[in-house]
């Protein structure tokens, strides 16, 4: 059976059948892969996007670089362990406008990059924003509270926004990461991170601490938030879509996580 090509009018229709509208504010998470052949590849899907909320929405990508990390969280397992000191004094810094992502996909590569993108200062865990509120959601992201109340998540949970997953499942959805945040669990802890950055002109290897999340019961969570919630579904290609209220995935979370977490 012969592929078909989808084009940029195939997510425009289907944007408008999930109810994406002009205004609203939406964490994308997307897999051009997934999809199948996309004529513009990239490009087609960001400029759908941004289309469909127009000047007065903001579309928002995870933009991770979590290579930044230290060897000792398992990122860098390709390296043996006698040679981490070597990626621990050599690793480049953090700079938003070069840092390439990590496995964030073809979309979110171009994105951090589109015209009008704005980019977070987190040096493992960035986001980046195109839009009218694209400066709100990617500013101060403190280096200790990556998913936490002072987040780019959290910022979008203020704005009562949206999350779209694109050909992926909730293992990717950045936005439980705020459930986390929020719920009280047996096995909660902190942890501390390393990561290159620039401090006063210079690099360093900077330690902090943070909240340790892992997102294993990611796809156990999104299973049981459809049976409750509303999920606007569609299909482009080969990917399906999923479109639902951030609010409402972050609440539910929550609950769930203290009611089934250990």
């Amino acid at each position: 059976m012969e592929q078909k090509i989808v084009l940029k009018q195939d997510f425009t229709e289907a944007f408008a059948k999930l109810g994406l509208e002009a205004g609203q504010n939406i964490m994308v998470h997307t897999s051009l892969g997934s999809l199948g052949y996309v004529c513009g590849g990239a490009q087609t899907v960001i400029e759908s996007l941004l289309e469909a909320v127009g000047t007065e929405g903001t579309i928002m990508m995870p933009t991770q670089s979590w290579k930044n990390l230290d060897p000792e969280t398992g990122v860098h397992w390709e390296v043996p362990e006698e040679q981490w000191d070597i990626i621990r004094e050599n690793w480049p810094a953090y700079d938003k406008d070069i840092t390439p992502t990590n496995t964030m996909g073809a979309t979110a590569e171009m994105f951090r990059k589109y015209p009008g993108t704005f980019r977070s200062d987190h040096p493992a865990r960035s986001v980046a924003a195109n839009g009218k509120n694209a400066v709100f959601l990617t500013k101060n992201h403190d280096i200790s509270d990556i998913f936490g109340e002072s987040s780019p998540i959290a910022r979008l949970y203020k704005l009562d926004g949206y999350v779209l997953l694109i050909g992926v499942g909730y293992d990717k959805n950045t936005s439980i990461h705020l459930a986390d945040s929020r719920a009280d669990y047996p096995g909660k802890h902190l942890c501390t991170e390393h990561s290159a950055v620039f401090e006063n002109g210079k690099r360093v290897w900077k330690a902090y601490e943070t909240l340790f999340v892992d997102g294993e019961d990611f796809n156990e969570i999104g299973e049981a938030f459809e049976k409750e919630h509303e999920v606007k579904k569609a299909v482009i290609g080969n990917a399906v879509l999923r479109f639902m209220k951030q609010r409402e995935l972050v609440d539910f979370a929550v609950k769930w996580i203290e009611e089934n977490r250990r």
